[in-house]
């Protein structure tokens, strides 16, 4: 398996987003591969977080692409984001759900209220849990794995017609198509507002 290079990140996290799917996010001994994922603009996206300038809490978003950006969501569960685009733009992709691939023992053990490994991983909050990501990550390394988590290839290429659809749980920007998942996969978090054929 190879990591992704800092090229792959410095994108538009819209281009970035579903070429993402199908690769694995590795957390020490866990790993899934990515099946859903939403894309967030930055400073031209009112649902970004980056939207209304840099703080203490999104700073990561600022730095260069290819780092892990964790925050806190609803004071409930931790959410994990790819850092894209070029340096300072605080563009990203969020990671919304995860086929179970390596350690699911451990995730099952993180993950105790999960009926079904179907359901480890298929939400953002579920798969920083199974996967041991939390706050002290945010930063991390995604190319080189500095940090204890990182993407890499292992030859699973990405869908070449993903579903697409609106994001989840955003209230402002809720009519940009920038959701993208494998179709199909059972892990996939939920797909209401897909697009026609997804």
């Amino acid at each position: 398996m190879r990591g992704l290079s800092p090229r792959f990140y410095g994108r538009d996290p819209r281009l970035v987003a579903p070429e993402l799917l199908n690769k694995l996010l590795v957390a020490g001994d866990r790993a899934g591969r990515i099946v859903e994922v939403e894309a967030y603009a930055g400073s031209q996206d009112p649902a970004s977080h980056a939207y209304r300038g840099r703080t203490p809490r999104n700073a990561t978003m600022f730095g260069p692409p290819g780092r892990l950006y964790v925050y806190f969501s609803y004071g409930v569960h931790w959410c994990a984001n790819a850092v894209c685009g070029e340096e300072g733009e605080a563009g990203a992709v969020l990671l919304r759900a995860l086929a179970p691939v390596q350690g699911l023992e451990q995730m099952r053990a993180a993950r105790p209220a999960a009926r079904r490994d179907r359901d480890l991983c298929s939400g953002p909050g579920k798969l920083c849990q199974a996967l041991g990501i939390s706050r002290q990550h945010d930063g991390a390394d995604l190319v080189s794995g500095e940090g204890g988590v990182r993407i890499t290839d292992d030859g699973t290429d990405a869908p070449p017609v993903p579903g697409q659809g609106v994001r989840i749980g955003v209230s402002v920007g809720a009519e940009a198509p920038w959701r993208w998942w494998v179709a199909g996969d059972p892990n996939v978090s939920r797909r209401p507002g897909s697009l026609p054929g997804s």
